[in-house]
């Protein structure tokens, strides 16, 4: 049996994945929001609980655990925020009353509880999850230099070899499927000089088609720019605005840069749910949002012989780099801030799958789906004559939830902000699943595997 703590705990994904692994106990859960203990105690209820400020608390309180798994608070430390980074940190200190917000600065402070715990419990491994922008925690004129004095210090108590990784949540497919949403995060996997280093290339290299060698186990490939380097890893995936990308291992291609295979939103996606066509709305959508409506349409339909074929999508109506984006890809990173995503689709001709690209003719489902291929040829495409008789409405907490791979039978105590709340600070549980795999691995010498979790194609 293999033990864990769960710090900064929030509504229990990573709980919930960790648990996913067989012979893993999760003996201690502690959060300061009330609503994300009783849920996580609602849904975990052979673990013991703690709702406490955890900078409160003495660790001599909690007992000692093989692994310790830590989500310090992660809003300070991104430049979501809105604010630059090390605003007043490192000049006027904690109660300072030149401007600091000290909440800001006791939010980016819990990264050190880990090292408080880690002096006394002396784990024997410790994942920690936050932002990729907590990499750059710092003073401006030396940024992440307590990011790594942070690292230094936790490293002390093991003592500790460590890695820092940067993972989507979409790419977290060693022991199942990934994520059907974007989360990109950082990880640092701490384990104790002298013992078995974790095998972070059987467990993060997600799967993909190369066009010559198949499906392949992809490689992390770093740019280099003014922010990151092979040598010095930093920041988030994506071909053209990235800091990394995938290849496919082999030479024989020149190491080829592949699209990693990624479940789609649409699978979260309740198209049962009522949603009214934009034709029938009786209060008219702002303008904003209709001009995405509109740039979605035009990009994701393709004329028929007396109207339109168009492939569901999501729109995005706050913060991110895109507004919007097709439902055969993952949903863009959920926030704690609210639901900021909306579904815009057309009803589909009764049972029937169309093919979007080429000349295929219209197929019932009850006919075995054509080979697919990289393209996403073939998806429940439905027909409008025109933009107004597409359906839109935004998604519901339960969707939310589901593309954070929460199962349905999940409970959520709370009113509708909360569980949102609750969904947006969430780890998805998939994450929780592999990177507690690979650390368990590490730690027993035995192969994990997840008989019951069925893997991706």
């Amino acid at each position: 049996m293999i033990t864990m703590t769960d710090l900064f705990c929030g509504a229990g994904g990573s709980t919930a994945g960790a648990l996913q692994i067989p012979g893993v106990r999760v003996v201690m859960a502690a959060n300061h929001s009330r609503h994300a203990t009783d849920t996580h105690q609602h849904n975990h209820p052979d673990t013991d609980h703690d709702c406490a400020d955890i900078s409160q608390i003495v660790p001599t309180k909690y007992p000692r655990t093989d692994i310790l798994w830590a989500s310090p608070e992660c809003t300070n430390h991104t430049r979501a925020k809105g604010r630059k980074r090390g605003h007043g940190e490192f000049t006027g200190g904690l109660f300072a009353t030149d401007g600091t917000d000290e909440a800001t600065i006791r939010s980016r402070a819990t990264m050190h509880d880990v090292a408080r715990f880690a002096e006394h419990h002396r784990y024997r491994a410790i994942i920690v999850e936050n932002v990729p922008d907590a990499r750059w925690w710092g003073p401006e004129e030396a940024p992440g230099f307590a990011f790594d004095t942070w690292v230094r210090s936790v490293a002390l108590w093991g003592p500790y070899e460590y890695r820092v990784i940067y993972l989507d949540s979409a790419h977290a497919q060693a022991a199942g499927p990934g994520a059907r949403s974007r989360r990109p995060r950082m990880y640092v996997v701490f384990w104790r000089k002298g013992d078995r280093a974790p095998d972070f290339g059987k467990w993060l290299r997600p799967y993909g088609t190369c066009p010559r060698h198949g499906r392949v186990q992809l490689l992390q490939s770093w740019k280099r720019t003014k922010m990151c380097s092979p040598e010095r890893p930093w920041g988030v995936y994506g071909i053209k605005t990235g800091q990394y990308v995938y290849r496919c291992p082999r030479v024989e291609c020149r190491h080829q840069i592949v699209e990693p295979q990624v479940r789609a939103a649409a699978e979260a996606i309740d198209f049962t749910l009522p949603a009214e066509t934009i034709g029938e709305r009786r209060t008219p959508l702002v303008p904003n949002t209709m001009r995405k409506i509109r740039d979605g349409w035009e990009k994701y339909r393709r004329a028929a012989e007396t109207g339109h074929l168009i492939k569901p999508y999501m729109i995005e109506l706050h913060g991110g780099g895109s507004t919007h984006r097709p439902a055969s890809q993952p949903m863009s990173t959920l926030t704690a801030g609210g639901i900021n995503h909306g579904i815009v689709y057309a009803d589909r001709a009764p049972y029937e799958l169309l093919p979007y690209y080429g000349t295929s003719r219209t197929q019932p489902v009850t006919v075995p789906m054509p080979t697919l291929t990289t393209r996403d040829r073939h998806g429940l495409v439905g027909y409008a004559e025109s933009l107004e008789q597409c359906r839109y409405r935004m998604i519901r907490s339960s969707e939310a939830a589901r593309a954070m791979e929460f199962p349905d039978s999940y409970v959520f105590l709370g009113d509708r902000d909360q569980t949102i709340e609750m969904i947006g600070n969430a780890v998805t549980l998939n994450v929780g699943r592999d990177l507690v795999g690979m650390v368990v691995e590490a730690l027993t010498g035995k192969e994990v595997t997840c008989p019951d979790i069925a893997m991706a194609a």
